[in-house]
């Protein structure tokens, strides 16, 4: 059984996190067990991690809740919308682990880029960057090459299926190119047959499973599930949040529950939001974490 991340890297910074979470003393024994190795304590962790939910009289979280890394994208954050240190200082007030830096609409993709360039001492392990998908007039080679031109520490672009049109000029891109599935709204891209499409000309490209997305398509999940089981193996990383009449807000109680079962087998990789994330997914963090100042 894979060991469970928890955003903090040794037994002791761990039981101490989870004390913190849980607002309570943990069973002596399974605190000692946590510490061992082998079968027996591979299940005292994920015994351990019951019992931080169960010692909640008020629960401020859940196991999924507990995931890392998580991640914000820039992309909700309109009140710091143009300026790009204000929009990563709040990405790092949600996590310092891993990052979306979105710059949907065109116009802003110019400053991004020079700010990247400029500015490469970030907290954050895994950075993705969102490309342009709105107010679009640059053509598509120049779009692919102001891409491959950002700092290597860029792990991911992410890229809607619908702005690939010749899909050669974006396959020396290799693994940082990373495409999306797309939600209702759209005319493609949105099933795992339709993405193959793209996935057989770049093979090398990643992944980005847009759990909200594909609910949208098909309330039941079947869809959610048969994108994970056709293209598991490119998976980098999941959006999440809730999503109505096209907009992405605050994951809900209700669509957490369901979504629980795929994101489940999403536990080795970063989950960004796309919305503010719910407060109980936070707050444990919060208790845990250090303030990390930002280059101007």
């Amino acid at each position: 059984m894979p060991r469970v991340l928890l955003g903090v890297h040794d037994d002791a910074s761990t039981i101490a996190f989870l004390k913190l979470a849980s607002c309570s003393k943990l069973p002596k024994n399974v605190e000692q067990s946590w510490k061992g190795d082998g079968p027996s304590s591979h299940l005292a962790r994920v015994e351990l991690m019951h019992s931080v939910e169960k010692s909640r009289s008020d629960p401020i979280a859940t196991p999924s809740s507990l995931h890392h890394p998580i991640g914000a994208s820039t992309g909700y954050m309109e009140g710091a919308r143009g300026s790009w240190p204000d929009l990563i200082e709040e990405a790092i007030g949600v996590s310092p682990y891993a990052a979306e830096l979105a710059a949907l609409s065109e116009p802003e993709f110019p400053d991004l880029s020079r700010y990247l360039q400029q500015n490469g001492h970030f907290p954050f392990l895994y950075v993705s960057v969102h490309a342009p998908s709105k107010s679009r007039h640059m053509p598509e080679q120049d779009l692919v090459e102001r891409l491959g031109a950002l700092p290597h520490f860029v792990n991911a672009m992410v890229v809607h299926p619908d702005i690939i049109q010749h899909p050669i000029l974006w396959a020396h891109l290799g693994r940082r190119l990373v495409i999306e599935n797309m939600d209702d709204r759209k005319d493609s891209g949105k099933t795992p047959e339709e993405l193959a499409v793209l996935f057989d000309q770049l093979p090398a490209a990643g992944f980005c499973f847009d759990i909200a997305h594909a609910h949208s398509v098909d309330r039941s999940m079947s869809l959610a599930r048969d994108l994970l089981n056709r293209f598991r193996l490119k998976l980098r990383h999941l959006h999440l949040s809730s999503l109505r009449g096209g907009k992405h807000v605050t994951l809900t109680d209700e669509d957490e529950a369901l979504f629980v079962p795929l994101l489940e087998r999403c536990r080795d990789l970063p989950w960004i939001f796309e919305a503010p994330p719910p407060d109980s997914w936070l707050q444990p963090r919060h208790a845990y974490g250090e303030r990390i100042t930002v280059e101007r």
